[in-house]
């Protein structure tokens, strides 16, 4: 894999990763629920997933979503019900963005292994991941050189980009809660929710390319 090849998966990969998407919206709330030192678990729960998506892609995982459509429903609708979930509670929160309060450890969704397991459940329980992968990452490697090496340098280089973005995200959303008072959180807590449950219908309504 050589220099230019893999400055384009990058290019490609910044502009994947920053359209805003479950994760980024996720990396934005913590950021503004948390701030962006414990958002750093959320953003960990995102990278994680990155790893485990593309192994599964280059084992095959994705070429049997996009062959079968029994797996493929099972893990849509899985999503589907998560992300719509985690919309529901954002529309349903009181807009609180007491940092001190929140660091106290009191609200169990706000400790590190919860903020973790939402951002990686969220990626891994999307099947548009497993089939944007399977599409884009075969681009990128040359099948006659060994695959392992250029799986893990995809891999480590959109794990790094992805870092840099959601932690982008986190800081932004943190930077909007000192500037918005109780009222503005609220607002912001009820968009990111309704725009998690418009991506959970989107998902709904998305379908396996056929064969």
């Amino acid at each position: 894999m050589n220099a230019l090849t893999l400055f384009s998966f990058a290019i490609v990969a910044f502009i994947g990763i920053a359209t805003p998407g479950p994760t980024v919206l996720l990396a934005l709330t913590n950021g503004s629920r948390v701030g962006v030192r414990r958002a750093w678990a959320g953003i960990a729960g995102a990278v994680a997933s990155d790893f485990i998506l593309i192994g599964a892609v280059a084992v095959g995982l994705g070429a049997l979503l996009a062959a079968s459509e029994f797996w493929f429903s099972v893990v849509k609708w899985i999503g589907v019900a998560y992300l719509a979930y985690l919309g529901l509670m954002l529309l349903r929160s009181s807009g609180s963005i007491d940092l001190a309060a929140s660091a106290d450890g009191k609200d169990g969704s706000r400790q590190p292994h919860a903020l973790f397991l939402k951002s990686f459940l969220v990626a891994i329980t999307n099947p548009k991941g497993y089939l944007f992968f399977s599409a884009f990452l075969p681009q990128f490697v040359v099948p006659s050189a060994p695959q392992l090496p250029q799986y893990l340098t995809l891999a480590l280089t959109f794990a790094m980009l992805d870092v840099l973005i959601m932690l982008a995200y986190a800081s932004a959303g943190s930077q909007a809660m000192r500037c918005l008072k109780r009222s503005g959180a609220l607002w912001l807590d009820r968009i990111c929710g309704g725009a998690l449950l418009g991506l959970a219908g989107a998902l709904a309504l998305y379908r396996r390319a056929g064969p």
